[in-house]
């Protein structure tokens, strides 16, 4: 049971960092005040392409980490 405790504790200190790229990465797909929009007003599209460029971000990351870059 303790691992899921941790798991939470990393959650809460990885959130502002998760933020802040999902911000930058729409503001680079020219969605400017991504964090006080409605969000449902935008389309399904526009939505995916931020969270997919994060993951795609997230994913490269995690490759030059193990490459040790």
């Amino acid at each position: 049971m303790s691992n899921s405790n941790s798991n939470n504790i990393m959650m809460s200190e990885a959130k502002p960092a998760l933020n802040n790229m999902k911000t930058e990465i729409a503001t680079e797909l020219g969605l400017a005040n991504y964090q006080n929009m409605d969000k449902g007003n935008l389309t399904a599209r526009q939505n995916g392409y931020v969270g997919g460029y994060m993951t795609k971000r997230l994913v490269e990351m995690a490759e030059q980490q193990l490459a040790g870059k």
